[in-house]
């Protein structure tokens, strides 16, 4: 059977260290419960030949580039029908899954963190994910107050979900190798289910503080034209990065409320 060519403009560094794969697999917990396996981007099928060997999990795979699909659909006969031939981050997820379920992938560089985002968007749905992304990206997203690595999408996620970065991988272990080093994280659905915000609120809070992060917050917020009696809270002395999630859901009820 033919190889898949990575393709660039795709973000595509194929796994191929075995044994990593397995360890990413074995990530998954199982946690809440959930059945369903959506596995983003799994071009030659390195993680697949472990997800399928796990026979307490349905598991589908999402792939954009169509030699890879073809390729799969020839070497994994029995997932025919759970293949899924599209762009992740445009798919109806919805359509495909009525319950909870967990998202696993190595992760493509270029669209990491909007991968994050959509999560985000399922959170009632998508109780676990473990994704290899660049170290970078993996760092900041699982960083807490007072780390420079600490930023938008972590507060956002925090919020919803436990965060753990689990491993480092390599560039050698990949074709063609990455200029940078990787990272493993799982996060799983915390117990939050409301905040005393609207999301929309709440994002838009967080968006705008961490929009000049080396200003204080009345500095960072001040196109918000801010109250007084919000402008002498103390918190407003502040940075973003040094703002726990439950100061940012204060912050921004605060702010609504006045």
């Amino acid at each position: 059977m033919k190889s898949v060519k990575p393709k660039k403009f795709l973000g595509q560094h194929f796994l191929n260290d075995l044994s990593i794969a397995k360890d990413i697999v074995d990530g998954l917990s199982g946690y809440k419960g959930y059945t369903n396996v959506l596995e983003i981007g799994p071009g030659m099928g390195v993680l697949t030949d472990f997800l399928l060997q796990e026979k307490k999990y349905s598991l589908f795979v999402s792939e954009i580039d169509k030699e890879s699909v073809q390729y799969l659909k020839i070497k994994y006969p029995e997932l025919h029908n759970n293949i899924i031939e599209g762009d992740f981050l445009r798919l109806p997820l919805e359509k495909y899954f009525e319950g909870q379920f967990a998202i696993i992938g190595n992760f493509p560089y270029n669209i990491s963190s909007q991968i994050f985002f959509k999560v985000l968007n399922y959170k009632e749905q998508i109780v676990e994910v473990v994704g290899m992304l660049q170290k970078e990206v993996a760092k900041r997203l699982t960083s807490g107050p007072g780390n420079k690595d600490y930023g938008i999408l972590s507060v956002l996620l925090q919020a919803y979900y436990d965060m753990e970065y689990l491993f480092t991988v390599d560039e050698h272990v990949f074709n063609p190798p990455p200029k940078v080093k990787s990272g493993v994280i799982r996060i799983r659905r915390n117990q939050r289910t409301t905040m005393p915000c609207s999301d929309e609120d709440f994002k838009k809070i967080v968006k705008q503080s961490f929009s000049s992060r080396r200003k204080t917050l009345r500095n960072a917020l001040k196109s918000l034209n801010l109250t007084e009696s919000v402008l002498a809270n103390p918190i407003m002395e502040k940075r973003a990065e040094q703002l726990s999630v439950e100061d940012f859901i204060n912050l921004t009820c605060m702010i609504i409320k006045e």
